[in-house]
């Protein structure tokens, strides 16, 4: 089935309480309104969002996503006006469209079915999306693909929950298998506030719905916003009939707060780390360690409690121990830490990192740094041992530049690597060196000053101690 998706995402987002717009605060390292579009495109081939308000910022971080390849599919952008029409139902209208216009007209959707998300719900997934557009007056559809076969579409279907504490969300009053009405809490009896089926927020519609009652829902409100839900009371009491799509109550959780965001990541974690630990990743102590969005692992692997690992990684055949922090790198038959920071665009390949050992744009490959080192925009070949305290100087204050060292190379505890610099292979550096020269194969470097002991000298400067 064919179906088109709107993304509303044209909300101020104040309960946020931040200068960012809402939709792109990360969770798990990606903003918000990524994996709504993600899940949108991957299910439609026809998806709209809708925008407002920081709408430039919004827009460019999207259309970078689909440029390089993030985002795949079409995607449309509309500017809701705003002014006029303000609110959820007037997201639906034409921004070319204003109050005195004859016969207000709608987006243009090229399916006859329509999918309305909110920009503020990460975690939704494409079944959920897909479910609810085939959902069915019959069959009250969850969030598994049991009913994704049902012939008879109602003309609005409107996703529920089900939750242990209602407070705050409106209440959906039920005539057998329809929905009868949506009553906000601030207007629900006493009765019906003991009432735990909610709304959730999210809706199908038929496209010839959005079409005859849009235009005819009105602004006469406290706020003097047009809302979609008048859309559907008013579709009601036309004798149109509304079904209901019980979902997954995490995948339907909305973000408004940053206590919230702070909720939804910890689910979409708790995915992520599942997900991993299937494929056979080890997991030490799980709820300590974070992963994000992108990371991937092959082979065997295992990760101690407290690590942290970010952007775009590969982690192949190996064991991060605890409380290391990977950032955008690849890991390929390594050990890592316990406490080492390897920064973004490295390859650390069958090498030892151990605890306190930074790395930054470094190319790793058979090579041992066990400790307290920062190795940052350089070349290392195999057989290299590189001894505690070891730096690469890479930045003269105006430009980064590169170290460049041979295969077993033996660098001594607390040598400076001044870049530019060549190292070729075979090649002993004594500790204590600063090297600023390139150092030929076969050679000893040594640069530091001679040792002169004086003798006495200790009773000559305490006296009599």
């Amino acid at each position: 089935m064919d179906f088109s998706v709107m993304i509303l995402a044209a909300g101020a987002g104040t309960r946020m309480r931040s200068s960012k717009p809402k939709v792109l605060h990360s969770i798990c390292g990606k903003p918000m309104i990524f994996y709504i579009v993600r899940e949108a495109l991957a299910v439609s081939g026809d998806v709209h969002i809708v925008l407002y308000h920081q709408r430039e910022m919004i827009q460019s971080y999207l259309q970078e996503c689909l440029k390089s390849g993030e985002l795949k599919g079409n995607l449309t952008f509309h500017i809701q006006n705003h002014r006029e029409f303000p609110g959820t139902g007037g997201a639906f209208f034409e921004s070319e469209c204003d109050l005195g216009s004859e016969g207000k007209k709608i987006i243009d959707f090229a399916y006859p079915r329509v999918v309305v998300l909110n920009g503020d719900t990460p975690l939704i997934t494409k079944t959920s999306i897909e479910n609810l557009a085939k959902s069915s007056l019959q069959d009250a559809s969850d969030c598994t693909a049991k009913n994704a076969s049902a012939k008879a579409y109602t003309k609005i279907t409107i996703s529920t929950m089900k939750l242990e504490n209602p407070q705050g969300y409106g209440r959906i009053i039920f005539e057998g298998k329809s929905i009868e009405a949506i009553v906000e809490e601030k207007d629900c009896t006493r009765e019906e506030k003991l009432l735990n089926i909610v709304n959730a927020g999210i809706y199908a519609f038929d496209r010839e719905i959005l079409s005859e009652f849009c235009p005819k829902i009105s602004n006469d409100n406290a706020q003097k916003e047009f809302y979609l839900t008048d859309v559907i009371a008013l579709a009601r009491k036309s004798g149109v009939r509304i079904g209901a799509f019980e979902g997954c109550r995490d995948e339907f959780m909305g973000v408004n707060t940053k206590n919230e965001l702070a909720k939804a990541e910890e689910k979409k974690l708790e995915i992520l780390r599942n997900e991993a630990m299937k494929n056979g990743v080890i997991m030490h102590l799980p709820s300590s360690i974070y992963i994000e969005e992108g990371v991937e692992f092959e082979g065997e692997c295992e990760l101690e409690n407290g690590v942290v690992i970010k952007g775009k990684c590969l982690i192949k055949d190996s064991i991060i121990k605890s409380h290391s922090v990977v950032e955008s790198s690849k890991i390929i038959s390594s050990d890592i830490g316990p406490f080492a920071h390897i920064r973004p665009k490295s390859v650390i390949d069958s090498t030892h990192i151990g605890n306190f050992v930074e790395t930054k744009a470094a190319d790793l490959r058979g090579v041992k740094a066990g400790h307290l080192s920062y190795l940052g925009d350089c070349e290392i070949g195999r057989g290299s041992n590189v001894g505690a305290g070891v730096i690469t100087c890479n930045y003269d204050g105006k430009a980064k530049h590169k170290t460049r060292v041979g295969e077993n190379v033996f660098i001594g505890s607390d040598t400076q690597l001044v870049a530019p610099v060549n190292v070729e292979s075979s090649v002993l550096i004594a500790a204590g060196s600063t090297i600023t020269n390139d150092i030929k194969s076969g050679d000893l470097a040594i640069s530091r000053v001679k040792q002169v002991n004086k003798a006495g000298f200790f009773k000559k400067f305490f006296g009599d101690k």
